[in-house]
């Protein structure tokens, strides 16, 4: 699968841009702050409905504009699709496929599938577990299209559970009034039943990402691993089937609704889990050094790359200014592992970041034009 032309409209700095695209290696090259990332920002939008660098929708219109266009053909061996989507912050937005009005925006999802390799790759082993679930949803997701609404459905829970024991911790704390929290049960049920859902698939994709992950850290620093993915769930507990999982989720919620009542917030979930990440013996975060934390950051995108290959939809491959990051050997190697993929997006400031394994075509991206040299 490969994008053959990328179109904007008051997407980020750009009016209008137009970019054929083709297998292959393509390399967008300019200084900083020319719009390079954006491009390639909004193919992984296409992927994921959501962008590496932004929480949310608004910053990605283009300042004076109301909304945005981000569309794109997509070949698939002899099959080839037009997908839009339209940016609307504020309000809903809308997808086309082929011309056709009539679905919605997440239907689009599976039709691209991108990994990214980007800065921000390294908050995956230094940042919080918010980043290293938002890693294996969106992966989630790209597996399995459908994972989308199960993910959308877990959210709406848990914000009607929430306020619901907001509702209730505000009246204990004002008069000591008590709240008919009979629905609280139903509330439960809904939030474990789509959690252990997301649970079940989460815990079956770190078992195929963990041979995948410690291959590529072989590969990216020799002798350096082993590596172990170990998910902490915040509802204690060793199942894996879902109606066990749904057993746990229910037994934990049981346990801590006094706390959650006290404190307003659901406190057990897919919410609050965590992928540990260790390096060795040692916890990856807080013990492996720079190099080690990026290799590690690389280690995981490389593995989600070979999982959705093995899959039968080849992604592409997008690597975000990460050459600059990297020392000289890591960077070789990158190179040459991602030099094969069917479509491999590369950004960076100068030609030289881009290492010479990465032949292929070249467009000059300055003060918001994009030309192909």
């Amino acid at each position: 699968m490969h994008v053959t032309h990328l179109s904007l409209a008051d997407f980020r700095s750009y009016a209008r841009v137009e970019v054929p695209l083709e297998p292959g290696v393509t390399a967008f090259v300019g200084p900083n702050g020319q719009g390079k990332t954006n491009l390639v920002e909004a193919v992984g939008y296409l992927a994921t409905l959501g962008s590496h660098r932004v929480s949310s929708d608004a910053p990605l219109v283009r300042m004076g504009a109301d909304r945005a266009i981000v569309r794109a053909q997509v070949k698939q061996g002899e099959r080839q699709q037009l997908i839009e989507l339209e940016l609307n912050p504020g309000r809903a937005n809308r997808a086309r496929i082929n011309r056709s009005s009539q679905v919605r925006p997440r239907d689009v999802l599976g039709i691209v599938r991108t990994v990214l390799f980007a800065p921000e790759d390294l908050a995956l082993v230094k940042g919080d577990p918010g980043e290293r679930r938002r890693f294996l949803d969106e992966l989630i997701t790209a597996r399995s299209p459908r994972m989308a609404g199960v993910r959308s459905d877990y959210d709406r829970v848990l914000k009607q559970r929430n306020t619901l024991l907001k509702s209730a911790a505000l009246a204990r704390r004002h008069g000591g009034r008590t709240m008919d929290l009979s629905t609280l049960d139903v509330w439960d049920q809904h939030l474990a039943r789509v959690g252990a859902e997301l649970l079940a698939q989460r815990l079956d994709l770190i078992a195929a990402l963990q041979p995948l992950a410690d291959k590529a850290y072989e590969q990216l620093a020799p002798g350096g691993g082993p590596l172990a993915l170990e998910y902490r769930p915040s509802a204690p507990g060793e199942a894996h089937a879902r109606e066990e999982l749904y057993e746990q989720l229910m037994a934990a919620l049981a346990e801590v609704r006094k706390q959650e009542i006290e404190r307003g917030v659901t406190l057990v979930g897919p919410h609050r889990d965590d992928l540990h990440l260790k390096l060795g013996s040692l916890p990856a975060k807080g013990y492996a050094s720079h190099g080690e934390s990026w290799s590690y950051a690389l280690a995981l995108r490389l593995a989600s790359y070979d999982l959705l290959r093995a899959e039968g939809n080849e992604p592409v491959l997008v690597l975000d200014d990460v050459f600059a990051e990297l020392d000289t050997r890591r960077r070789e190697r990158l190179a040459e592992l991602v030099a094969p993929g069917e479509q491999v997006l590369v950004t960076a400031a100068v030609d030289d970041d881009v290492p010479h394994v990465l032949a292929g075509a070249r467009y000059s991206v300055s003060d918001g034009t994009v030309e192909r040299v």
